[in-house]
C-alpha cells in the first residue's frame, strides 16, 4: 500500500447544499476529508455529516458482487456480471413482450449523478418505451418543481446562496436548515451578524433550533401554511405594500387571487393557523417593507397533499411585491438531496422530459425522439412513486428496478410497500449497500459504486454544477451506475428488436454529459457551453451556461421576463385545504416527521459512524411535557404510537420544541435499526394532485403506554479500534433481521474511534433462552470467558466480557438500571479493576470510579452537555464557550443549540 497521501476534489453526497470536499486517500483507502475552500457552495466549511464522510467509507457492508436467487424461497448466491445482466434482460424482455412496456418500472434516486440519471431515463423512455421511471425526488422536491412551473414557468430556483448576504428579510418556511442544510445556515448566521437589522421569520409548527434563533417564529398548526400566506398577502394589499406596477407589467392572474384573499384577514387566518393575528401582520410588514425579501422552503411545504399550492402561495408574496430577480430577493427552494436537481434537468421522472421539456407537448416529445434517434417517446405519463408501488402491488407492474434508494424505508404507508415488493414478479436492487431494507426483497442485487468512486456531475440547490471525480477505483466487482444501465440496455435491445448499441454508445461519463448538455441547447437551462473538462478548468458553474459563455448565471429573471409563453409570471389561486388526515377523539395528535442534525435519510451511510449517534442515540417520539403528563407518561417511557395504518413502539422524549397536541418522529430509523418500519409505518400515501408528492409530513396519531416489562440491553465492542469498527458493523448487519421478533428493539452505536453497538430490547413476554442465545452468538457473548450472573427466581441474567482489563461486552436481561453508566465505562475505556464487583449490581448511578459524560452537543470536538451547562452556570457566554471548550468552532452545527442552552440558562437565572 502506498503511504503517500493524495487529494481528489469532490462534493458531499448528503444534502442539496452541494458542499465541495477534498478527499484525502492513499489510492486504496479514503483516509480523510475536509471542506474545499475554493468551492463557492461552502468555501471550506462542512457540517457534522460531511466532515465524517471518510469514516463511512468502509467496505464491511458493501455490495461487492452480483447476487441472484432463482426463486423467492432460496437465498441469493453470487453470480457473474454476464449472468446477472443476461438474466435481467431475459426477465424484462419476456414481461415487455407479454404485457407491454408499462409492465416494467424504474425507481431511482436524487443521489445518483446526472449521467446515471440520463442513461436510466433514456433506457426507459427511449429504448423500452415507458415513462415509468420515477425517483425519490418525488418524495422530496416535486411540489417545489411544480410550484415553480405554475408560477415562473420553469423548474428554476431563481436565487443563489450569495443572495443570503444581501437580503433584509429572510422568511424560512417548513424547513430547519440549522439541522437539514447546516452550511446554508452558517451563511445565514454570517449575514445576520453583518447586518443586525436583517429580520428572520421562521414558519414551523416546531420550535426547532432554526425557529429558536428567529426574530419572529410563527408556530402554525400543520397544513395551514396557505392560510398564513394568503393572510400576509391580504395585509400587503391592505397596507399598500404591494408593487402594483410590477404586478401590472410582469404578471397575470392577480385579480382572481386578490378576490380570493380579500376575506382572508389575519384574524380569520389566526384562528385556522393557531397564531396571533398581530404576528401575521408583523410578518407581512417586515416582508413588504424590506428592500430585499428572500424566502426559503423545504419539506414542511413540499411533503403535503397541497404542497404545490403551499409553494405558489409563498411565491405569490414575491410576485406581489416585486421581490424577485435582484440581489437578496426571491423564492429559494432548498433541495433535499445532492442531485435531485440534476435528475430534473435530464427529465428523469415519470412526468418530465429531457431539459425541462413538456411531456404533454407533441412537439417536445418529437424533439426528444429526433435527438435520441428513436421513432417516438411515450405520451402517456408514467407512474409516480406512490402510484408505481400501488401498481406493483396490484400486478400491473410486474418488474421493478430500484437504484440507489430505499423505498422499503422511505415510502409512506410501509405495509403497502412491503406487500408490493413481495407481490412483484422480479425485483432488481442496484446499490452500494448489500443490506438496506429494500435489498432484502431483491431477486437480483447489483453492486454499484458510491461516493469517492464515481465520475460525473451533480447540481446543487443554487443550480451549480460540479464535476465529481473518483478518488478510488471501484471495490470488488462494483460498477458505475450509468455503466450498469448501458450494459443492460445493450443486452435488452436485441431481445426487443431494437438497436441499443447505437442508442447507448458511451465509453465514459464525460460522453454521457456531452449528450445531455447538447440536449439543453436553447432551453432555459442551457448548458451547451459546459463539459467535464471545462468544469475541471474553471470550477463549478451555475446554469444556464450556454455555448460561448464565460461564467454561469447567479440570478434568474433579472430582466423580469419569465419562462412562460407570454413572459409573465402567474399568480395561482390556492386551495383552502389543510391536512389530508384530520385529528379526532381517537387520533388526537398531529404527527410531524423530519430530520436530525447528524443523520441522513435511511442511515445506510451515517449509520456506520458511531459519533453521529452521540447527539440523539435512539429513535424517539418527541412530545410536549403536558401531553405526556395527560397520558400518565414520563420522559423515557416506551410508548405505542398508532395511526390509521400501523403502529410502532418508541421511547417518549419531552421536548419544549413541540406545541401541545403535536408529536415529532425523525424519519431516519427503519427496520435495520428498529423492530418496526419507523415513522413511515404511520404516514399515508395521499398525494398532491399536481405534483403527486405524498403527505409524508403529517399523520393523525394516538400515543399510549407500551407495557413491555421484559427488557434487555446488549453492549459490544472490541479491545482494538479497527476491530471494533469492523466487527460492530458486521454484528449490526447480522442483528438487523432479528429485531422484528421483539415488541421493541432499537439498534444503535456509541463511542468515537472505538465504536460499540447498543441493542435495547423490551418485550411483552419473557425473552426465550434461544433468542438470547442467538444474540449472544452474533455478538460473541457466548465466549466461555464471559462472567455470568443468573437469578432464576426473578428471571434476571447478566453476562460480561472483559478483555485486557477493559469491558468489551455486556448483556443485561430482566433488569437494566445500570445501562447508562455501563455504556460509558465501555466507550470510555475505563479500566474494570475497581468496577468489576459492580458490573452486575442494579445501580442506576455509577460507583465513584465511573464517570458519565452525558449527551454530546459538539460532535466535532466531542464536547458534552454537562460540561457546557456547567460553564453556562458559571457565567460563560457564546464567545467564552467557544474559547474555553471550543464547542461550535469547527463545523458550527451545534451553535444554534448552544444559543438555546444559553437562553435557557439566562431564563433560569
Amino acid at each position: 500500500m502506498s503511504m503517500h497521501t493524495h487529494e481528489t476534489r469532490s462534493t458531499c453526497c448528503y444534502c442539496g447544499v452541494g458542499c465541495g470536499v477534498i478527499i484525502e486517500h492513499d489510492r486504496d483507502r479514503i483516509t480523510g476529508v475536509r471542506g474545499d475552500p475554493e468551492h463557492p457552495a461552502n468555501f471550506g466549511r462542512l457540517c457534522t455529516k460531511g466532515s465524517t464522510l471518510h469514516l463511512s467509507a468502509r467496505q464491511e457492508t458493501r455490495a461487492l458482487h452480483p447476487e441472484l436467487r432463482a426463486t423467492r424461497e432460496l437465498p441469493r448466491t453470487r453470480v457473474s456480471w454476464d449472468t446477472a445482466l443476461e438474466h435481467a434482460a431475459d426477465r424484462f424482455a419476456a414481461i415487455i413482450r407479454e404485457h407491454g412496456p408499462d409492465a416494467v418500472a424504474f425507481y431511482i434516486s436524487g443521489q445518483l449523478l446526472t449521467e446515471d440519471y440520463y442513461v436510466f431515463n433514456k433506457l426507459a423512455k427511449g429504448l423500452i418505451g415507458t415513462n415509468n421511471v420515477d425517483t425519490n425526488s418525488r418524495l422530496c422536491m416535486s411540489s417545489a418543481v411544480t410550484a415553480y412551473k405554475q408560477t415562473l414557468g420553469a423548474d428554476a430556483p431563481p436565487c443563489s446562496y450569495e443572495d443570503i448576504d444581501h437580503t433584509d428579510c429572510l422568511l424560512i418556511a417548513g424547513g430547519n436548515p440549522a439541522y437539514a442544510h447546516p452550511i446554508v445556515y452558517r451563511r445565514i448566521e454570517d449575514a445576520r451578524k453583518a447586518n443586525p437589522a436583517m429580520k428572520m421569520i421562521v414558519v414551523d409548527p416546531r420550535r426547532t433550533d432554526t425557529a429558536a434563533d428567529a426574530d419572529l417564529h410563527l408556530p402554525l398548526l400543520p397544513g395551514t401554511d396557505i392560510w398564513l400566506y394568503s393572510a400576509m398577502l391580504h395585509v400587503l394589499l391592505w397596507e399598500g405594500l404591494a408593487d402594483e406596477r410590477f404586478i401590472s407589467a410582469h404578471t397575470e392572474g392577480f385579480p382572481e387571487l386578490r378576490r380570493h384573499v380579500r376575506d382572508i384577514t389575519p384574524a380569520i387566518a389566526s384562528e385556522i393557523c393557531g397564531l396571533r393575528s398581530e404576528d401575521i401582520v408583523t410578518a407581512a410588514r417586515w416582508f413588504g417593507e424590506s428592500k430585499a425579501a428572500m424566502s426559503m422552503w423545504c419539506q414542511g411545504l413540499n411533503q403535503s397533499h397541497h404542497g404545490t399550492h403551499n409553494g405558489t402561495a409563498l411565491i405569490a408574496l414575491h410576485l406581489a411585491t416585486g421581490q424577485i430577480g435582484r440581489p437578496g430577493a426571491g423564492p429559494f427552494s432548498l433541495t433535499g438531496q445532492p442531485n435531485a436537481m440534476g435528475g430534473r434537468e435530464v427529465g428523469g421522472m415519470a412526468t418530465l422530459l429531457s431539459a425541462h421539456r413538456d411531456l404533454a407537448s407533441p412537439a417536445d416529445r418529437d424533439e426528444v425522439a429526433r435527438f435520441w434517434g428513436v421513432p417516438d417517446v411515450p405520451a402517456k405519463p408514467g407512474l409516480t412513486a406512490v402510484e408505481l408501488f400501488d401498481a406493483v402491488r396490484d400486478g400491473r407492474v410486474k418488474a421493478v428496478w430500484i437504484a440507489c434508494t430505499n423505498p422499503a424505508h422511505s415510502m409512506p404507508d410501509q405495509a403497502r410497500i412491503v406487500e408490493a415488493l413481495q407481490a412483484a414478479e422480479f425485483v432488481v436492487v442496484q446499490d452500494a449497500s448489500r443490506s438496506t431494507e429494500s435489498a432484502a426483497f431483491a431477486d437480483l442485487l447489483l453492486p454499484a459504486t458510491t461516493w469517492g468512486e464515481k465520475d460525473g456531475t451533480v447540481t446543487n440547490s443554487e443550480r451549480r454544477i460540479t464535476h465529481v471525480q473518483p478518488a478510488l477505483p471501484a471495490p470488488g466487482e462494483a460498477r458505475a451506475d450509468w455503466l450498469i444501465v448501458r450494459d443492460f440496455a445493450h443486452l435488452l435491445g436485441p431481445r426487443l428488436g431494437k438497436d441499443s448499441a447505437t442508442l447507448f454508445p458511451y465509453a465514459s461519463a464525460a460522453e454521457v454529459f456531452a449528450e445531455h448538455a447538447e440536449s439543453t441547447r436553447g432551453r432555459d437551462l442551457d448548458i451547451s457551453g459546459l463539459s467535464h473538462a471545462l468544469l475541471d478548468r474553471i470550477g463549478p458553474q451555475q446554469w444556464p451556461f450556454p455555448d460561448g459563455a464565460r461564467s454561469g448565471t447567479p440570478r434568474l429573471y433579472t430582466e423580469r421576463h419569465f419562462a412562460t409563453p407570454n413572459g409573465r409570471a402567474r399568480f395561482v389561486v390556492p386551495t383552502t385545504a389543510t391536512t389530508a388526515e384530520k385529528i379526532d377523539a381517537r387520533y388526537p395528535l398531529h404527527l410531524n416527521t423530519g430530520r436530525l442534525r447528524d443523520h441522513w435519510h435511511c442511515m445506510s451511510r451515517t449509520g456506520q459512524v458511531a459519533r453521529l449517534y452521540s447527539h440523539v442515540d435512539e429513535a424517539r417520539v418527541e412530545l410536549h411535557a403536558d401531553d405526556l403528563a395527560r397520558r400518565g407518561l414520563a420522559d423515557g417511557d416506551l410508548v405505542r404510537v398508532k395511526s390509521r395504518r400501523g403502529q410502532i413502539v418508541l421511547r417518549a422524549h419531552a421536548s419544549e420544541a413541540q406545541r401541545p397536541g403535536s408529536a415529532f418522529v425523525a424519519m431516519h430509523w427503519g427496520r435495520n435499526m428498529l423492530s418496526s418500519s419507523g415513522a413511515n409505518a404511520l404516514t399515508a400515501g395521499r398525494v398532491d394532485p399536481h405534483s403527486k408528492q405524498p403527505e409524508l409530513k403529517h399523520a393523525a396519531i394516538q400515543v399510549s403506554r407500551a407495557d413491555l416489562p421484559y427488557q434487555a440491553l446488549l453492549l459490544r465492542t472490541e479491545a482494538s479500534d479497527e476491530a471494533a469498527q469492523r466487527q460492530t458493523l458486521l454484528r449490526m448487519e447480522a442483528l438487523a433481521p432479528l429485531l422484528g421478533r421483539f415488541a421493541y428493539a432499537s439498534l444503535s452505536m456509541a463511542g468515537r474511534e472505538r465504536p460499540a453497538l447498543v441493542l435495547r430490547i423490551a418485550h411483552d413476554q419473557p425473552l426465550p433462552d434461544e433468542w438470547l442465545g442467538e444474540l449472544d452468538r452474533v455478538c460473541g457473548l457466548d465466549d466461555p470467558a464471559c462472567l455470568v450472573y443468573r437469578d432464576a427466581r426473578r428471571d434476571i441474567t447478566k453476562r460480561a466480557l472483559i478483555e485486557d482489563g477493559l469491558l468489551t461486552g455486556m448483556r443485561l436481561t430482566g433488569e437494566t438500571v445500570a445501562a447508562a453508566w455501563l455504556r460509558e465505562v465501555m466507550v470510555g475505556r475505563q479500566p474494570t479493576a475497581d468496577l468489576r464487583r459492580w458490573l452486575f449490581a442494579p445501580l442506576a448511578t455509577p460507583p465513584v470510579a465511573a464517570k458519565s459524560r452525558g449527551r454530546i452537543i459538539c460532535n466535532c470536538l466531542d464536547v458534552a452537555e454537562p460540561d457546557i451547562a456547567h460553564a453556562i452556570a458559571g457565567g460563560a457566554d457564546l464567545d467564552a464557550l467557544q474559547t474555553t471548550l471550543r464547542c461550535g468552532t469547527s463545523c458550527g452545527s451545534c451553535v444554534p443549540e448552544l444559543k438555546r442552552m444559553l437562553d435557557a440558562g439566562r431564563q433560569a437565572a
